[in-house]
C-alpha cells in the first residue's frame, strides 16, 4: 500500500489554518496545483514504468499515426536543455514539450456563422475553468462546416485552451465524452490540444497550475488589448510527465482535494453569513432599546457571544456604528435633570443668528419646515429636540476657480478638495488659491471648527465629513457647516452625528453615474439634539469607546496578519 507523501501530509494536516486566511481557499487550490506537478502530491511507487518508457509509446503511436495519413510528420522539437527546467522533478517523471506528447496542437479558424444551425462552435465564452459551456456557443452554416478536415473536430479528452485576450488567455477544459457526437469546432481563439496516451485530465490540472498560468503571462505576445498565446509557444512548453499510473493518482487526489475546497468555501460562506446575521440582529436590539435599563439587558446579551461575534474587523466596524447609534438616541450616558433644556440652547443660537443677521455677517435665510411627528425616525429623552441643522449653523459651499486663470491657483490660502474629507481633521491642503482668486470668484474662507462635507466624489468619498484646524476655502463638491454654538463638545457631537448618518446620507444622492448631495439637503439633516452638558458627556464616552474599539481592531488585525504569515510560510516551504 502507498503512503502519503510528506508534502500531502503536511497539506492536509495545514488546510484549515490556511483556508482561514484572506484569499485562503484560492492560494489553496493553488498550492494543490503546485504540489501536483512538482509531484510532491502522491507518492511514488517504484513498481510504475516510468515515464520515458510512455514517452517511447507515445513516439511509436505518432509514428503509426503518420505512416497511415492521419497526422503529419512535424519537425523534431529542441533538445531541453537543463537551464530550461524550471524545478526538479522526481525519479521516474521526464520534462517534455507540449508537442512531444500531442497528435494535434492546433488554432481553431474563424467559420460562417448562421443565426441557427445544429452545429455550433466553441468559443472563448464557452471555455471555463469548471468545463464546457455550450449555452454561449454560435451556430455555423452546413456550407462553412463541410469545408472543414476530419482533424478538426473535437474530439473526447480534447484540452481547450484559450489563446487570446486580457482576462481570458490560458483558460481551459477538456471535451466531455457526450458532445464528441455533436461536431463541434472551435473559432480562431481556441487552441485546440489532443494530448497521445496521457491522462487528459492530469493535463488539464497542469494547465490550471500557477507553474503554466504564470509562464503564459511571460510568454503571451501582442498588445495589452488582445495577448496571444501563440500556437507554437504551445508546442514547445515544457510538461513535467509523470508516469501513466501516478498521473491516475494525482488527478483522484487533486479532485478530492478540490471537493474539500469547495466544501470550506460553501462552509465558510454559510459561517459568515450566520455570523452577519447574528451579528446584526444582536446589535440591532441594543439600537432598539427604549430605556438604559433595557439597553443594559441587551448588551449582557451581547456579552456573552462577544469573543464569537467581534472576531473580525468589520464586526468591530459594525460594533463602532451601534456605539454611535446609541449616542444619538441618548442611550450611551445618563441624563441628568439638572441639565439646561435643549429648547433653551436652541433659543440662544436663534438670538446669536439673529444678532450675526444684523450685523451683517451672515445672510437671512428662509427657515425650512419644522420635522413633523411623522418624520421623527424614534423618540427622544426628555430635554432633547428634534431640529434640522440649519437651525444650529451658517451652511455654504464652496467654488473652483477657472483652472484657465493661472492667477487663480498657487497661492497661500488652503483650498479643500472633497477627497480631504476622508480624514478626520484637516490640517493642511494638497492644493492653494490666491487672494486674487479670492476678490474675483465667489471663494468663502471659513473658520478653523467649520464642519466641512463632501456632497460628492470617487468611491466613499461622499457624505465624509471632517472638521477644519485651519482656515480654509474649500471646492464646490464640498458643504461648509459653521455652528453657531460653536464649542468643542458641540462640534464633535455634531460631527459624530454626521458620521452615525453616513450611509442615509448617501442615500440622499440624485444623479446617474456619480450621484450627488446639495446644500439643500444637508440643511435639511435632522439632529436629535441633547442640552449641551449632556453632548459633551456623550462625546468623552463615544471617545472612550472608540478607542477600545481601535485597540480591539488592531488586535484582531494583528492576529491575522500573524495567522496569514504563518501559513505562508507553511504553503511557501510546501511548495518548495
Amino acid at each position: 500500500m502507498l503512503k502519503t507523501s510528506n508534502d500531502a501530509r503536511k497539506l492536509l494536516s495545514n488546510i484549515e489554518l490556511i483556508a482561514q486566511t484572506p484569499q485562503g481557499i484560492a492560494r489553496l487550490r493553488e498550492l494543490i496545483l503546485t504540489l501536483a506537478v512538482q509531484g510532491k502530491l502522491v507518492p511514488q511507487d517504484p513498481q510504475d514504468e516510468p515515464a520515458s518508457g510512455l514517452l517511447e509509446k507515445i513516439k511509436t503511436e505518432k509514428t503509426r499515426l503518420v505512416a497511415e495519413g492521419k497526422i503529419k510528420k512535424e519537425k523534431p522539437l529542441a533538445e531541453i536543455t537543463e537551464e530550461e527546467k524550471p524545478f526538479a522533478l522526481p525519479e521516474g517523471w521526464e520534462w517534455v514539450r507540449f508537442g512531444n506528447i500531442c497528435s494535434y496542437i492546433q488554432r481553431g479558424k474563424s467559420p460562417t456563422y448562421a443565426d441557427y444551425s445544429v452545429h455550433q462552435v466553441v468559443s472563448q465564452k464557452c471555455v471555463r475553468w469548471f468545463g464546457l459551456d455550450l449555452s454561449q456557443a454560435r451556430f455555423i452554416t452546413s456550407e462553412s462546416l463541410a469545408k472543414y478536415e476530419e482533424v478538426r473536430f473535437l474530439r473526447t479528452g480534447d484540452l481547450l485552451w484559450n489563446s487570446t485576450g486580457t482576462g481570458t488567455i490560458g483558460r481551459a477544459c477538456l471535451v466531455p465524452e457526450e458532445y464528441e457526437k455533436k461536431k463541434l469546432v472551435a473559432d480562431s481563439h481556441v487552441t485546440v490540444v489532443r494530448a497521445i496516451k496521457t491522462n487528459y485530465s492530469f493535463l488539464y490540472r497542469c494547465i490550471q497550475s500557477p507553474y503554466i498560468q504564470n509562464a503564459i503571462e511571460n510568454s503571451a505576445s501582442g498588445t495589452t488589448n488582445q495577448i496571444e498565446l501563440n500556437t507554437s509557444t504551445v508546442v514547445n512548453h515544457l510538461i513535467p510527465l509523470p508516469p501513466l499510473p501516478e498521473q491516475s493518482r494525482i488527478v483522484a487526489r487533486v479532485e478530492a482535494l478540490m471537493q474539500l475546497c469547495d466544501a470550506l468555501e460553501a462552509q465558510g460562506r454559510l459561517e459568515l453569513g450566520q455570523h452577519q446575521q447574528l451579528l446584526a440582529t444582536l446589535l440591532d436590539s441594543l439600537t432598539q432599546a427604549a430605556t438604559a435599563q433595557e439597553l443594559a439587558q441587551q448588551w449582557q446579551r451581547l456579552s456573552q457571544h462577544f469573543d464569537l461575534l467581534i472576531d473580525r474587523p468589520e464586526a468591530v466596524d459594525a460594533l463602532e456604528q451601534t456605539i454611535l447609534q446609541l449616542a444619538v438616541r441618548g442611550l450611551l450616558v445618563a441624563q441628568d435633570p439638572a441639565d439646561e433644556p435643549a429648547s433653551v440652547l436652541l433659543q440662544k443660537i436663534q438670538e446669536e443668528k439673529a444678532r450675526l443677521v444684523a450685523a451683517g455677517k451672515i445672510k437671512k435665510e428662509k427657515p425650512l419646515a419644522e420635522i413633523t411627528d411623522e418624520e421623527k425616525p424614534f423618540a427622544l429623552p426628555v430635554g432633547w429636540e428634534w431640529v434640522t441643522i440649519d437651525y444650529l449653523a451658517n451652511i455654504g459651499t464652496g467654488t473652483t476657480p477657472s483652472r484657465d486663470n493661472p492667477n487663480y491657483f498657487n497661492g497661500t490660502i488652503p483650498w479643500v478638495t472633497s477627497g480631504e474629507t476622508g480624514n478626520s481633521f484637516i490640517t493642511a491642503t494638497m492644493q492653494h488659491v490666491t487672494e486674487y482668486a479670492l476678490e474675483q470668484t465667489s471663494l468663502t474662507i471659513y473658520p478653523v471648527g467649520t464642519l466641512i462635507i463632501a456632497m460628492y466624489g470617487q468611491g466613499k468619498t461622499r457624505g465624509q465629513i471632517s472638521e477644519l484646524k485651519i482656515t480654509a476655502a474649500t471646492n464646490q463638491a464640498c458643504a461648509a457647516i459653521c455652528l453657531i454654538e460653536n464649542s468643542a463638545a458641540h462640534r464633535s457631537y455634531i460631527k459624530l452625528l454626521f458620521e452615525k448618518s453616513y450611509d442615509e446620507i448617501r442615500g440622499l444622492s440624485a444623479g446617474g453615474a456619480q450621484p450627488n448631495l446639495n446644500v439643500g439637503k444637508i440643511k435639511a439633516t435632522p439632529v436629535p439634539l441633547p442640552p449641551l452638558p449632556e453632548q459633551s458627556r456623550i462625546v468623552a464616552r463615544v471617545t472612550e469607546l472608540r478607542a477600545l474599539c481601535q485597540q480591539l481592531r488592531d488586535t484582531l488585525t494583528q492576529a491575522r496578519t500573524t495567522h496569514t504569515q504563518l501559513a505562508q510560510a507553511w504553503a511557501e516551504q510546501a511548495a518548495a
